[in-house]
């Protein structure tokens, strides 16, 4: 689980920029939650790092505006018993995370123009139908 992480393409994030912090995670549990700090919490400071493209940053920065803090992007995992399996899940976390958020946007749709055809088959099968329906009302009957 050691260095440097891959986000997209062969941009990664280095190992020193990532900061850890470990704690006791809540929920149930025997004695050996009392003593264990399996928490893991990792901190990536977006706004002042180096290893994103510009372009990446400023997408990124703008995409999580509401998750940062100060320009720091924090990601918790607490659903493993170790410590271990936690920090191997917020790293995937905050990896999937900055892949999304630095990903090009979506190419704009252009516009198609609806064939005649399928548009006229449309408009017989709603005059069939209304048809039928107002065969349906109960003018004629005795």
């Amino acid at each position: 689980m050691s260095g440097p992480y891959l986000i997209r393409g062969s941009v990664s994030l280095p190992e020193a920029e990532l900061t850890w912090r470990f704690s006791r995670s809540s929920g149930p549990g025997g004695q050996h939650v009392n003593t264990s700090d399996s928490q893991a919490e990792l901190r990536f400071d977006l706004a002042r790092t180096e290893a994103l493209p510009e372009v990446w940053k400023q997408r990124a920065l703008e995409r999580l505006a509401g998750r940062l803090v100060d320009g720091v992007l924090v990601v918790r995992a607490s659903e493993h018993r170790s410590q271990w399996r936690n920090r191997e899940a917020a790293l995937v976390r905050l990896t999937a995370l900055l892949a999304e958020a630095t990903a090009p946007p979506p190419r704009p749709r252009r516009a198609t123009r609806i064939p005649r055809g399928i548009n006229e088959r449309r408009l017989r099968q709603k005059k069939q139908r209304s048809d039928t329906k107002r065969g349906r009302s109960g003018r004629d009957w005795g």
